[in-house]
């Protein structure tokens, strides 16, 4: 896996649209077909070579209003063509990022201290990362830090594994950003492996794919959400759905079917969307709908990924370290959501940032700042700052 851009050089991230939920991504299409991957080169799908900009990547008006409340000092840096409001959260200067990165380290040093494997580059290291809250922010954008902490890390040969809710569509844009053309990729909360390839179809291969029956689940959440929308995944096309998703909300095609044809194969994902309704209410009726022989996971607005039963990011990422021959205990994590907490508790260190609901925070090894202040990048950068300073 070959770092690009440099990390003495990294390229100056554009904005990009945020995800709405566990599993979002971005500036929906509709057709009456669904449509593949497409060139490496898509302008009408924002997928682009690395660090070129990323123009639809999703974006919820609820999942900006859940996060305004937060009492970080921001900025409205105005609504453009969209007629959105943007944030922009202060970013650390160099003294308070130099002093987080430290504080990283310290936490590194705690865990090995404690018998914690040593988790460096060069000692059997795996990195694996969500992407929504996690390496991309909530107004879209990956900072420059993140970019060249990740090229670090990959100057040093470490692999760097995209762990994450989306779909393939979705995800692609977002590892050819970040100039991540070869390696490994696991989407659908576990229930998708890619190795990427430039050289394949749409610049990847499937590995592994988990599905399962999603009568049950849906015929579940339809009585207890009725006026929900629901999608099932269609890998590297798009979803089918009940009806069309609030816009900017899926970056993948929507093909609008019915509720019998949504149920009537395997999938590897079923999506469940309650616009308007609130995180609380909508968790309420999920854990009361006695959906079970499932995975599922809640994001920050009212939609829900169900996956097959036992596939989680940890699973997955189980299954990939065997393929790799390396060891879980070596393995670092970084994620903020509940579909990322699996994950966090199976790596060696589990690292929760600092904008993640408390009971996540608890799951995890290593507690870092919220992504607008670069906590999953202080964190890599940490893990380069223990080769020069053993």
């Amino acid at each position: 896996m070959s770092p690009t851009p440099s990390s003495s050089s990294p390229t100056t991230p554009e904005p990009l649209l945020d995800s709405a939920g566990a599993a979002g991504a971005a500036g929906g299409t509709v057709s009456p077909e669904p449509t593949g991957n497409g060139p490496a080169v898509n302008p009408e799908t924002g997928i682009a070579s690395a660090g070129q900009p990323l123009t639809h990547l999703g974006g919820s008006m609820e999942y900006l209003e859940n996060h305004e409340s937060s009492s970080e000092p921001t900025e409205e840096a105005g609504s453009g063509a969209t007629g959105r409001r943007v944030l922009r959260r202060r970013a650390l200067n160099h003294e308070e990022y130099h002093a987080l990165v430290q504080d990283r380290m310290r936490d590194l040093d705690a865990l090995e201290t404690a018998g914690g494997a040593r988790l460096a580059p060069g000692d059997g290291l795996v990195v694996a990362l969500d992407v929504d809250g996690t390496i991309l922010d909530m107004d879209g954008r990956v900072s420059e830090r993140v970019m060249a902490s990740i090229a670090r890390l990959r100057a040093h040969e470490v692999p760097v594994v995209i762990s994450t809710g989306r779909g393939i569509a979705a995800a692609m844009p977002v590892v050819r950003h970040l100039g991540l053309s070869t390696g490994w990729m696991v989407c659908a909360n576990g229930a998708l492996t890619l190795r990427l390839d430039p050289d394949a179809p749409g610049g990847y291969e499937v590995v592994d794919s988990r599905t399962f029956d999603p009568r049950t689940a849906i015929e579940t959440l339809h009585a207890a959400v009725p006026d929900g929308i629901f999608a099932v995944e269609d890998p590297g096309i798009g979803f089918k759905v009940s009806r069309l998703f609030p816009d900017g909300e899926l970056i993948e095609d929507q093909q609008v079917v019915t509720m019998a044809e949504l149920v009537s194969q395997p999938v590897t994902r079923v999506v469940l969307r309650a616009p308007g309704m609130s995180v609380e209410r909508f968790s309420e009726i999920v854990a009361d709908s006695g959906l079970h022989s499932v995975e599922y996971a809640i994001g920050w607005t009212a939609w829900l990924d169900v996956a097959p039963e036992g596939v989680t990011k940890a699973s997955a990422l189980e299954v990939l370290l065997a393929r790799l021959g390396a060891d879980p205990a070596r393995a670092l994590a970084v994620g903020d959501g509940s579909n990322d907490v699996e994950m966090i508790e199976w790596a060696g260190a589990g690292v929760v940032m600092g904008s993640a609901p408390q009971w996540v925070r608890d799951r995890g090894d290593i507690l870092t700042e919220p992504v607008w202040r670069d906590g999953c990048a202080a964190v890599l950068d940490a893990l380069i700052e223990r080769v020069r300073h053993p």
